[in-house]
């Protein structure tokens, strides 16, 4: 009786994910270069059907093994362990979103994969698709909340007396000034062995993790200048999604009202007797 009660509750704090999920794609359709988050579930079980091994190197490892195969000392498998569902993970969808023209020089739109790096004034390092740059007080390439693009030998200045600033499609920063014209640097772009993992840390900026792998420098790489990335998030998709999870929310919590019914009624039946 209480199985029931649990998997209708776990189902529907796993739809409560969903929809958040959802929800911070179709509030984030309008920012550039966003990449919408795509949320998975699983049953319980997979969480137990995994057991530690001490490897011939003395690390300790998970290996995932069949619940028939694990050391149950003397018991027998009779049935799935999986009492619930729970909320996996949620990765990142690289699908590349529109590009489209804009009137500022400094916009940047990456041809195929890879990211923008940046860095704040303590060292910190974020990537992003948005190109939304801009020049602040001290000459650097910022994007809206001041981080500075980073070039190929560091954060790309262009000095405080530039007449003209052109980056070409190969990602050279070309500044104009009064008496020469020099290329500052190279835009830096990176990619990841598994980008999908990468972790949205706020802002639209996103960091590294264990899963996504290390920041590999990416060669040959194309930039459209005064061009801009669109939001990957499709308004439509969204929607059905959050349609789709609202009703599945809806027939938890109908199951869980039924069996917390069936309980009381078992629980009165055995008071009488």
């Amino acid at each position: 009786m209480h199985r029931g009660i649990y998997e209708a509750a776990s189902g529907m704090l796993v739809q409560e994910t969903h929809l958040d999920v959802i929800t911070n794609n179709l509030a984030n359709v309008d920012t550039p270069g966003y990449k919408r988050r795509i949320s998975a579930t699983s049953d319980f079980s997979a969480l137990l059907d995994r057991i530690e091994k001490v490897s011939e190197d003395g690390e300790t490892k998970i290996t995932t093994v069949l619940p028939a195969d694990m050391p149950f000392k003397g018991r027998e498998v009779i049935g799935s362990v999986a009492l619930a569902a729970i909320f996996s993970e949620d990765v990142m969808d690289t699908f590349p979103g529109v590009v489209k023209t804009s009137d500022n020089p400094l916009d940047m739109a990456i041809d195929g994969q890879g990211f923008f790096s940046l860095s704040d004034e303590e060292g910190n390092t974020y990537y992003t698709r948005a190109g939304n740059f801009t020049l602040d007080n001290n000459g650097n390439i910022v994007n809206p909340n001041g981080l500075m693009l980073q070039g190929e030998g560091g954060a790309l200045n262009v000095g405080n007396n530039a007449l003209d600033i052109q980056v070409n499609i190969s990602g050279q920063v070309i500044v104009t000034r009064e008496d020469q014209t020099e290329v500052i640097g190279r835009v830096a772009v990176f990619n990841f062995e598994r980008p999908t993992y990468l972790h949205h840390q706020g802002n639209n900026l996103l960091t590294p993790t264990e899963q996504s792998g290390e920041a590999e420098n990416v060669e040959n790489v194309k930039i459209w200048s005064g061009m801009l990335e669109t939001s990957n998030v499709e308004v439509v998709t969204e929607m059905a999604r959050m349609i789709e999870a609202q009703r599945i929310y809806e027939g938890a919590s109908k199951a869980l009202t039924t069996h917390d019914e069936q309980t009381s009624k078992l629980i009165t039946s055995f008071s009488r007797g």
